[in-house]
């Protein structure tokens, strides 16, 4: 046979490696049999029917396909064909297209773990990590616990997401895509809009130790943290704003990887208003606010407050007896208005 058809009359018969083309003649459950050229038959069977490109998911009779030849004359004297080896070449070329020119590109969500999110493009498996995560889907997460992080990734199983390729390699079986990536064209054109200085009317959306997440405008997300949430000491953000809340901020600082916000700059710097009325040595009465391992936070006008140390004179019995909310006289043993500085030791 082979030396039939490679006669000068005849085509050359295919070789092993060779992508042909062909007519699908049957679609069974476990094979598929194919018409090349009207010379030859060829066969599909088992998980070489696999097509990983997905162009040939739903094969019917009369389809034209591609095929890589993996034996040329099997034991039925037919040549043995695969989708998977084409498929899987066409499936990455595609890939690597989409990457080079900067494609959006839809994947699904199939599991997660504590790094990240399983997806799949088409039918090729892929990773995309926990820090390609768009703002809205990202994990925020007080203190990192990773088994939170993991419940939370969890919950976006089943999702689908539009990302643009970070890493393509399928000699290892790498691809790696970014849904932040995505994020970042629409934000350059959102950002646009804002400059530093601007307030902005927004909504709480994550309350962590180092701050609070506000949303604001069409889908920006920006951080207030924990030093701009007030002028006053500040030991914890919920103390000051809850998720939900709707409030104004500033924007202090804008580019497009972050947007950093605040509450206190739209208030006066309260000590500006007390900059002349006290020095060192001055005696005044301030309210305990909160006790501390030195001795006490105390507040000597509204949202001015410093530390009163007590435990390096042996006062430990007076620290004990400082009670939150009540008033005592103190010393101020340093005053820097400038740098938000207050010290003070009981008279």
């Amino acid at each position: 046979m082979e030396k039939l058809l490679n006669s000068e009359e005849n085509p050359v018969l295919p070789k092993t490696g060779d992508l042909i083309e062909g007519e699908v003649l049957f679609v069974g459950r476990n094979e598929i049999m194919v018409d090349v050229d009207g010379l030859l038959t060829g066969i599909i069977r088992g998980y070489e029917a696999y097509d990983e490109s997905g162009e040939y998911s739903h094969l019917a009779m009369g389809d034209k396909i591609s095929a890589t030849v993996i034996d040329n004359e099997n034991e039925k004297g037919l040549v043995e064909l695969s989708l998977k080896q084409a498929g899987h070449k066409k499936a990455w070329d595609k890939i690597r297209k989409a990457k080079q020119e900067g494609e959006i590109v839809e994947v699904s969500v199939l599991d997660a773990n504590k790094g990240g999110l399983m997806v799949r493009l088409d039918q090729t498996f892929g990773f995309l990590p926990v820090s390609q995560l768009s703002p809205e889907h990202y994990p925020r997460v007080i203190g990192g616990n990773k088994n939170k992080i993991l419940e939370k990734l969890k919950t976006l199983i089943n999702g689908k997401f539009k990302v643009r390729i970070l890493d393509v390699n399928d000699d290892d079986g790498t691809l790696i895509v970014s849904e932040r990536a995505v994020d970042m064209e629409e934000r350059k054109k959102i950002l646009a809009e804002y400059q530093k200085g601007d307030m902005v009317e927004g909504t709480i959306t994550g309350v962590v130790d180092f701050g609070a997440f506000m949303e604001f405008g069409n889908g920006l997300e920006g951080l207030i943290h924990i030093s701009e949430l007030g002028w006053q000491r500040i030991d914890d953000p919920h103390d000051i704003v809850k998720e939900g809340q709707k409030i104004k901020a500033q924007i202090i600082d804008i580019n497009i990887n972050k947007v950093s916000l605040s509450l206190k700059r739209l208030e006066k710097d309260p000590w500006e208003a007390i900059k002349d009325q006290y020095k060192i040595g001055d005696k005044t009465r301030a309210k305990v606010v909160k006790a501390h391992k030195l001795g006490a936070f105390v507040e000597i006008a509204p949202n001015i407050q410093g530390l009163a140390r007590l435990g390096d004179k042996g006062q430990d019995d007076e620290r004990a007896e400082l009670e939150v909310g009540k008033e005592y006289e103190f010393v101020i043993t340093n005053f820097e208005p400038v740098g938000h500085k207050l010290g003070l030791s009981l008279t």
